[in-house]
């Protein structure tokens, strides 16, 4: 690094003695945790994948960064804080993001710089495009066995954008313009499938089925693959945006279960009159706040060939109805709230036990935007911004392997990224290279330095 240092500085006395900055202080980085998730992207190589997975039409004789370099300081970039491809023209120098991407920290040459990288996410064409989504389902499909029954959450988020990106749309709710990136989890792991960049606006009938359509069958085909001789049994769940007609045609057809939430209508309602009635009658005479019962039913809607079953989440309350004779009134409230599902089973148990466990999937879109800045999405092109989503997400892929590597019952075992982030990414650390040798000193006074360590070690391939 050829800039020279700032002078060094004096700040008010430590007990009586004079404190003294200077930044001599060698070859040190404050992101030693990035060793860490370069141990988890050897251990389940998902940036490996998606730079095998893009054509890379450079001359050869003038190519300094492969691809799965420029990935990987992106993506260790995300991981440690860093959501801006800018950040990189001073990170190009650290020694620990470059020993993460397979350099030396003294003798080896600068990665990346912001420039690079933007021409990279720039680069790919939308058959690029789909070739790195494609290889983020095949990541899912060769970490994850199938099980008796696999939940997929699908759900859309709001990405505002701020200048003039293509594929943007006016979304009178947030009042501005943005995209809605639809999202996929697998419920049982919480690992990321997919994530689309879409206008701000609520998906269509054959935008659903078309997605459903192709996941599933991709999916399907890759776990047939590695394990032939078990059927999945796929199930999908969303909201009443994703409760289609024609996705859940695709899915009967093609016997895929599925159970979205459902608006109701006026008919439905006259089908569980009786039912919440009888409820407001009990809640009445009882001394509970509130009360909760649930029906199934058999209900054709206009655009459904069949009918289909849906189930009745009856609730009574009392809510607060002040008025100036009565500023403490309270008035009995009845919510109905409807899903509609294929899979047989207890009323009560599908809706609670299976439809509202879809909360946990809003809690990892929360953690790939917010806490991985997924809504960075500031590119001209939709096909540049698609292929950022894609980065962010393998960025989720680390910090969740990270964060499997904890030992169950440890406090951060269930943390956020945000708190792996200051507890275990953050660690400033002294680099020294030697001729065979490189060394990393960390502090001493590590908070966190014997999980650190077993971190380090379960994502071993020694130990693997």
């Amino acid at each position: 690094m050829d800039e020279l240092a700032p002078l060094r500085f004096d700040l008010p006395a430590v007990a009586r003695k004079k404190l003294t900055v200077d930044f001599d202080g060698g070859n040190q980085s404050s992101d030693a945790g990035v060793l860490l998730l370069r141990a988890a992207e050897q251990k389940i190589g998902v940036i490996g994948r998606m730079a095998a997975a893009l054509p890379d039409r450079r001359d050869a004789t003038r190519i300094r960064h492969r691809f799965a370099e420029i990935i990987g300081a992106r993506v260790f970039g995300i991981c440690e804080g860093y959501e801006d491809a800018i950040d990189h023209d001073r990170l190009r120098h650290d020694p620990a993001l470059k020993m993460a991407v397979g350099r030396c920290p003294e003798s080896g040459a600068p990665l990346a710089s912001q420039s690079t990288i933007s021409r990279f996410e720039n680069a790919p064409t939308k058959t690029d495009a789909a070739r790195l989504a494609c290889a983020l389902i095949d990541q899912f499909a060769a970490h994850v066995t199938p099980s008796h029954r696999d939940i997929f959450d699908i759900d859309d988020t709001f990405d505002a954008a701020y200048g003039g990106q293509q594929l943007t749309f006016w979304n009178a709710h947030h009042d501005e313009r943005g995209f809605a990136p639809m999202h996929v989890y697998h419920a049982g792991s919480g690992l990321p499938v997919a994530t689309i960049l879409r206008p701000a606006k609520t998906p269509g009938g054959i935008e659903v089925r078309t997605v459903i359509k192709h996941l599933t069958t991709h999916i399907r085909n890759a776990w047939d693959r590695s394990a032939p001789a078990t059927k999945p049994n796929i199930v999908w769940r969303g909201d009443s945006h994703y409760g289609r007609a024609e996705a859940m045609d695709w899915c009967d057809t093609n016997g895929v279960g599925y159970i979205f939430g459902f608006a109701g209508n006026s008919v439905l309602d006259a089908m569980v009159a009786d039912t919440a009635r009888h409820l407001r009658f009990w809640h009445a005479i009882s001394d509970q706040p509130k009360l909760r019962c649930y029906k199934a039913l058999e209900y054709q809607a206009g655009s459904w060939p069949v009918p289909r079953r849906v189930i009745a989440r009856i609730e009574v309350s009392l809510q607060p109805d002040s008025s100036p004779a009565d500023p403490n009134g309270m008035r009995q409230a009845t919510d109905v709230r409807y899903v509609v599902t294929s899979l047989e089973g207890d009323a009560e148990r599908l809706y609670e036990g299976v439809y509202c466990q879809r909360g946990q999937a809003e809690n990892l879109i929360k953690l790939h935007k917010a806490q991985l800045a997924s809504d960075r999405t500031s590119c001209h092109a939709a096909t540049a911004n698609q292929v950022r989503l894609m980065l962010h997400t393998a960025a989720f892929w680390l910090m969740h392997t990270v964060r499997a590597a904890i030992p169950e019952g440890h406090a951060l075992a269930r943390a956020e990224f945000n708190t792996l982030r200051l507890r275990l990414l953050k660690i400033a650390a002294r680099v020294v290279e030697h001729a065979s040798r490189i060394r990393v000193h960390l502090p001493a006074s590590c908070g966190e330095k014997t999980l650190f360590r077993l971190i380090a070690l379960r994502l071993s391939p020694s130990t693997a």
